[in-house]
Formats: C-alpha cells, structure tokens, sequence
C-alpha cells in the first residue's frame, strides 16, 4: 500500500511539473541545439536566440557533451528520449559538429541519418569548421582547406577569419549579432557553396549552419 501511495504521489508530482513546464513554452516549435564546444558554438546559438527573442524552454542550447561528432550525437539522443519520458518531447534536434580532424565524422553523419523518428534529427556539419562559416560573413571563398604539418586545415581558417576580426576569440558571447548585418550574404554565400559542392561531388569547404539560423528565423 504504502508503496502504491508513493507511485501516485511520484506521478502526480511529475504531471505538475509537465504542466508548469508546457504552460511556460510558447506556441512554436521545441527543438535542441548540440554543439561539440563548451564556447563557440553554444555562445553563438545562444546569441541568436536572444536576437530574436526566443524562449529558452523552446530552444535549448547545450554545449556539455563532449568534444567529438558521436559524443555530440549520443548526448542529443539522450536529451531527446529524456523529453520524451517526460511527456514534452523535442519537435527537432539539431547535432553541430566540424569535420577537422574528428574520426567519428561520418559515423555521426551515418548515424543521424537511421536515427528515429524520422524528420527529427540533423546534421550541422561544417567543413573544416564552425569558423568557415563565420569567415563567410566577409567574403565568398570555396577554396579547400588541407590539413599540413603543425597546422590544421581549421587553424588556416581561423587565421584567414582573423584577418577580418583581429581579436577573435572563440569564447565571444556576441559573435552572432556583432555579425548580424553581413548575415544574409553569409546564408547566400553557403547555400550556393552547397549547391556548387554536390555537382564537384565534395564538401571541402562547406557548411550548414545557415540551414539552423533559417529554422531559428522562422520558429516565431
């Protein structure tokens, strides 16, 4: 009996927390944004949610898991069967991850791609990385990056970025709206890369990022 009574009161308590939670949420999409840094890419996301004045209990920003694609792709997982358990799953997830130097690349790729339920899982790769995507913001640029000796291919494209913002710094908390007037040449510029890369048949360089900042443009 006494075991009974506890179960009720468990779920009862769970059910008020659901509650108060949804009656929080406003009327648009409840997604989750996975970054593989704990500054760059959770700092950026986060600036463009407050930009454009999303709620934190719509999208959430995480950036606590791991440095690597497949970290990135178990962590989401496991917010999203969390949510679900809860009663209050997440409508999108979206994994944000490099290609430089990371050997779970394609398997993370492999693995959103068979994930379920469908049409729920994506892919926010850049090639080599997060700050080609910045560095679009100030000029069109296809060349592919190789990794040399002592210098990675993102290395190059953090010293081409910084030729443009001198004191850049991945732990910037304002990138997003310091960059907020050259953002729709940005989107253009990678859209037509991505386009330009699957007649190549590469994707050295290339990004996505502007996929997730349209989804966050249009949640509202």
């Amino acid at each position: 009996m006494g075991t009974d009574n506890l179960h009720h009161k468990r779920k009862a308590k769970s059910m008020k927390a659901l509650k108060r939670r949804t009656a929080r949420r406003e009327a648009y999409k409840k997604i989750l944004i996975v970054c593989e840094s704990t500054k760059t890419e959770p700092n950026y996301f986060e600036n463009a949610r407050e930009y454009y004045r999303l709620n934190t209990v719509n999208v959430e920003v995480r950036g606590d898991c791991g440095s690597d694609p497949m970290s990135i792709v178990k962590f989401a997982q496991q917010r999203f069967r969390e949510e679900k358990d809860a009663g209050d799953p997440f409508e999108e997830v979206y994994c944000v991850f490099d290609k430089d130097g990371h050997s779970s690349y394609l398997e993370a790729l492999s693995t959103l791609a068979a994930a379920t339920p469908k049409n729920v899982y994506f892919a926010i790769c850049s090639v080599p990385c997060f700050e080609y995507w910045l560095l679009l913001h100030f000029k069109y640029t296809n060349k592919p990056y190789t990794a040399l000796s002592g210098n990675s291919s993102g290395n190059q494209v953090i010293t081409e970025l910084k030729n443009y913002i001198p004191d850049y710094e991945k732990s910037s908390r304002t990138i997003f709206s310091d960059l907020i007037n050259q953002l729709d040449s940005a989107k253009a510029y990678a859209e037509t890369i991505l386009q330009q890369n699957i007649k190549i048949q590469t994707d050295n360089p290339s990004t996505h990022v502007h996929k997730l900042i349209q989804t966050l443009q249009n949640l509202k």
